[in-house]
């Protein structure tokens, strides 16, 4: 069950940092207000986990799943370059994220 928690913490982050640049420099209100409603929640989610996993594995996890969901999200909606080193540095975070939640059993 905590691994789902941290999952929908990771997916509200992606949201969280979705919403900074269309708040354009917070002064936008409702992409503003996005920021700091999934901000929040995802840090109350990722809490809510550390009662049953490790800290480190948690944070990293998190910020991997985040990183990777933004990275993924940034080329559809903002339409960021996918190139061949963008792509390696993703399958890294993926390998440490899978080799994180491996070694945590």
């Amino acid at each position: 069950m905590a691994w789902l928690v941290l999952i929908a913490a990771a997916a509200f982050e992606i949201a969280f940092a979705l919403s900074l640049k269309p708040s354009d420099g917070f002064s936008r209100f409702w992409p503003t207000a996005g920021v700091l409603v999934f901000g929040v929640i995802s840090v109350a989610l990722l809490a809510k986990t550390l009662d049953r996993l490790p800290v480190g594995t948690a944070y990293a996890v998190w910020t991997g799943l985040g990183s990777l969901g933004v990275v993924t999200l940034g080329v559809v909606f903002f339409g960021e370059p996918i190139t061949l080193p963008r792509v390696a540095c993703i399958a890294l975070i993926v390998a440490g994220v899978v080799g994180l939640r491996l070694a945590g059993e």
